[in-house]
């Protein structure tokens, strides 16, 4: 199997470059630093199937063009599926593969790096030390060892934030529809208005689809404590930004952590340290003093990298093989 990669970066190379050269896979892969949309889908001619991430446009024109170049298979080298037309791909006749779970303890890691960072002010305490300024004015933080958690979203990241938070002394809510057993003794599951108002830290761990999308807005942010911290590690859509602007201009959280955001994908792994940012959401968060943002690197580790890559392949040596498709995502 011929597989073209769309919007690869170096990084793309330290593990799909080791499993590509086993014959036990049967593949062999193109690299393309462009990221895949419906003037780039033609660059697939010849393949058989194409490798996208998270930030690539799988909307219904680049999957018809897809189809054209002969393309039946869609490997999204990421657990999220948001940007897939699943309709449009089922009518191209293209298969779409996922990576279910890859890390879920470095995205929960990094969530809690985050709250961390917005409640004790890290990077402005860093800044301030790297000019000579040992002064703690501005710096004051909240304990997180005995409040309580607030976890939405039980999946396999929200299970190991959920963990993380129980080894930091805090009491952990959770809210999901559809209840993990693996924490029960760990976590008391709430209804989400009880989790807002009473958790001194939010993690949002869940997909985001039409009943998830602006979770955090105009109306369910009043009901967090004003002292609490919010992080999102999972997607943009769940937060309504303008909603989360005007709170904080209320001088609403104690910290807010961002490893995504509303309308990133022009700009998410990308330079633009010597350009002007077109896109205000960023400059505008990180005027306020309390808020973290990164730069959608939550999964970004070593051992998340290497199981990236190896489900990425099984995906494609089982579709060639005519193998059941584990992971499989289906309109």
């Amino acid at each position: 199997m011929n597989i073209i990669f769309f919007g690869t970066r170096e990084y793309d190379h330290l593990y799909f470059d080791r499993l590509a050269a086993d014959p036990a896979y049967g593949c062999t892969i193109r690299f393309l630093a462009a990221n895949l949309d419906p003037d780039t889908a033609p660059l697939a001619k010849g393949g058989d199937a194409v490798c996208a991430f998270v930030n690539s446009d799988c909307s219904a024109a680049t999957l018809e063009r897809l189809a054209e170049a002969g393309i039946r298979l869609l490997l999204m080298r990421c657990a999220g599926f948001n940007n897939v037309d699943l309709k449009a791909a089922k009518a191209c006749g293209i298969t779409v593969l996922r990576v279910p779970g890859y890390s879920p303890e470095a995205v929960a890691e990094h969530a809690m790096a985050l709250a961390l960072a917005a409640n004790r002010r890290i990077c402005k305490g860093y800044i301030k030390v790297r000019n000579n300024n040992f002064a703690l004015d501005g710096l004051l933080g909240h304990n997180f060892y005995g409040g309580a958690a607030g976890i939405v979203g039980t999946g396999r990241i929200g299970a190991a934030m959920a963990r993380i938070c129980a080894g930091f002394g805090m009491t952990v809510l959770a809210y999901d529809v559809y209840p993990n057993p693996a924490l029960e003794g760990l976590a008391r599951y709430v209804s989400l208005e009880e989790l807002l108002r009473t958790a001194d830290l939010v993690s949002l761990h869940c997909p985001l689809n039409e009943s998830t999308r602006h979770l955090i807005n105009a109306e369910t942010i009043p009901m967090m404590r004003d002292s609490a911290t919010l992080v999102n590690t999972s997607r943009g859509g769940l937060i309504h930004t303008q909603a989360l602007i005007d709170a904080l201009r209320r001088r609403k959280f104690a910290g807010v952590g961002l490893d995504v955001y509303e309308d990133e994908d022009g700009q998410v792994f990308e330079d633009f340290s010597d350009d002007v940012l077109r896109n205000e959401v960023v400059p505008v968060l990180l005027s306020f003093p309390n808020v973290v943002v990164t730069s959608h690197q939550a999964f970004f580790t070593r051992t998340a990298l290497q199981s990236i890559a190896i489900t990425t392949m099984e995906n494609a040596r089982a579709f060639a093989r005519g193998e059941e498709l584990k992971n499989e995502v289906k309109a």
